[in-house]
C-alpha cells in the first residue's frame, strides 16, 4: 500500500498587505530623513553661530618670556582684552602670558609650548571701525619685544588686509597696530595705524 505524503501548502500572501507594509517602511524612512534634516536645537537668545568673518592674530617671538596683551575695540566702543574675552561679536581665544602659562604636565613630564600668540575672532559682520592695540603688560627680562599683527578677512575667501610689525620698548608701552572699518556688506576699508589708546580707558 502506497503512502501518500501530503505537503502542507504555504498560505497565500495578500498583495494588499504587502503593499501596505512597504508603504509603512517608506513612511518611516521619510520621517527619519526629515528629522535628521531639522535642527533639533534652536538657538538660544544671544547665541552666536561658530563662524569667523575676521581673524586678528598677535604674535611675538617663540620662547620669549614677556607678556604681551591684545586689546580690540568694536564700533560700539566695547573692548575685548584678557579680563573680557567675549563681548559683542568679538572673542579672544586665550590670554598668552609668554612663558608664564606655556608649560603643561603630561604623564609627569613638563612640556613647553614655545608659541606666543593671541587670536581675536570677529564672528559676524558689525559695521564700523575696529581698533587693534598691543600692550607690553609684564616683562621678565626688561627687553624690547617685536610684535607682529595680522588681520585676515575670512569670508568669502581668505584675504590679508593688514600685516605689520612694531616694537614695544618697555613694560607698560601701548601701541595701535591697526584700525580698519567693516562695511555693511562685510568688506573692509580705511585701514590705517592712527594711534588711539585703549588701555587707559580701564
Amino acid at each position: 500500500m502506497r503512502t501518500r505524503r501530503h505537503q502542507q501548502r504555504e498560505p497565500e500572501v495578500d498583495p494588499f498587505y504587502d503593499m501596505l507594509f512597504n508603504m509603512l517602511i517608506a513612511f518611516v524612512f521619510c520621517f527619519i530623513v526629515a528629522m535628521l534634516a531639522m535642527n533639533p536645537r534652536a538657538l538660544k537668545a544671544g547665541d552666536i553661530p561658530a563662524k569667523a568673518e575676521v581673524l586678528i592674530t598677535v604674535s611675538w617671538p617663540d620662547m620669549n618670556p614677556n607678556d604681551i596683551d591684545t586689546w580690540v575695540q568694536d564700533p560700539a566702543g566695547r573692548l575685548v582684552w584678557y579680563k573680557q574675552r567675549d563681548i559683542g561679536l568679538l572673542h579672544l581665544d586665550r590670554d598668552d602670558r609668554g612663558l608664564a602659562n606655556d608649560t603643561i604636565v603630561v604623564d609627569g613630564k613638563k612640556i613647553i609650548n614655545p608659541l606666543n600668540q593671541e587670536v581675536v575672532t570677529l564672528r559676524g559682520i558689525e559695521p564700523g571701525e575696529f581698533v587693534v592695540n598691543v600692550h607690553y603688560y609684564e616683562s621678565a627680562n626688561a627687553a624690547p619685544v617685536d610684535v607682529t599683527v595680522t588681520v585676515v578677512k575670512v569670508n568669502p575667501r581668505a584675504e590679508v588686509i593688514f600685516h605689520g610689525r612694531l616694537t614695544l620698548a618697555h613694560k607698560g608701552d601701548e601701541a595701535t597696530a591697526v584700525r580698519f572699518t567693516v562695511r555693511p556688506d562685510g568688506s573692509v576699508t580705511d585701514v590705517n595705524t592712527l594711534a588711539k589708546s585703549l588701555v587707559q580707558r580701564i
